[in-house]
């Protein structure tokens, strides 16, 4: 199995060239936000799990022509759980993305099915829903008149519009006790985006995404976790690797490191008796291209888990047994 997984990570990196522009939202964290990748990620953990994410880019970032525009914000909601009835989880997850003159919602809902193996547990996942861009064209400047969107015959654009499209992605994830390793399709429906221009379409481009970790424990009280998140539109990629050290499963901290882009610090710490609530924070530092951004960009995570509450057991009584 282990042989099959170094297999398919090699054949992903090697099916694809160069860094790809980014279209989904983007997160460090991504090792503790499986389910945004994955649709077959949902309930895998066994329990029910709530995870809000608000990251900001590019902190103090400013646009050149008046400073109104700001830096890149996005804020995530996601819930999972395991249902037995269904021989498999369930989880959604809402996106905000807000990337100045353009913003991206998506809200989703997945499903998985388990398969139990000898070594681990198969899981096949589907997701739908929905992806909505907006634009704000007052936030726009034209650099010629006649611009076939900002300034088409009838005149000049003005004010917000939005468009919403169906959505659609697959996935597989396997995990045993020591690792896991995802792989995701994304966007196979392709939808396009017009804003009342044919010939001016643009479109979710399909993805592919591959996730894996590794629990290595080091000592009784201490595992470290490399992690590695390839991203690609099937002409490029890009990809995330780091590691992640985890101290008597109630505080951790990593490092991270994203391709042509920052270098990445984690840190967190669970609260509570049972370590059900997790604070998680990030820290990027630009490495590359400083000239076009701001370098520094925050991310803050937490997570709440609940077990999952299972039916009691039916109560059979006999003269001489009670159960």
């Amino acid at each position: 199995m282990k042989r099959t997984i170094t297999l398919l990570i090699v054949l992903f990196v090697a099916a694809s060239s160069k860094l790809t522009a980014q279209q989904d939202a983007q997160f460090s964290q991504y090792m503790f936000n499986s389910l945004f990748y994955n649709p077959a990620v949902a309930g895998t953990d066994g329990f029910t799990n709530f995870t809000l994410i608000h990251r900001t880019q590019w902190t103090g970032f400013s646009t050149s022509f008046d400073g109104s525009g700001g830096n890149p914000t996005t804020q995530t909601l996601s819930a999972s759980t395991p249902v037995d009835k269904l021989r498999g989880g369930v989880g959604f997850h809402i996106v905000n993305d807000n990337l100045g003159p353009q913003s991206n919602l998506e809200a989703q809902v997945s499903y998985a099915y388990y398969h139990q193996l000898s070594t681990g547990r198969l899981s096949i996942g589907v997701r739908a829903g929905i992806f909505g861009q907006s634009l704000d064209f007052d936030q726009y400047r034209w650099v010629q008149d006649g611009d076939p969107i900002l300034d088409p015959p009838g005149g000049r654009r003005s004010g917000k519009e939005s468009q919403v499209r169906p959505d659609l992605g697959l996935g597989v994830f396997y995990r045993s006790q020591k690792y896991y390793v995802g792989l995701s399709a994304n966007h196979l429906i392709k939808s396009e985006f017009d804003f009342g221009n044919a010939d001016q379409r643009s479109a979710l481009e399909k993805n592919l995404t591959l996730t894996a970790g590794y629990d290595y424990q080091l000592n009784f009280n201490l595992t470290i976790t490399p992690t590695l998140l390839v991203k690609s539109d099937f002409n490029s990629y890009s990809f995330d690797i780091g590691a992640i050290g985890t101290y008597n499963d109630k505080m951790w901290g990593g490092i991270s490191f994203r391709q042509s882009d920052a270098a990445i610090i984690i840190l967190g710490y669970s609260l509570l008796k049972d370590n059900s609530l997790k604070l998680g924070y990030s820290f990027d530092y630009i490495i590359q291209g400083q000239d076009a951004k701001q370098p520094t960009s925050h991310e803050f995570l937490l997570t709440y888990s609940m077990p999952v509450i299972k039916e009691p057991r039916k109560v059979i009584r006999t003269p001489r047994f009670r159960h």
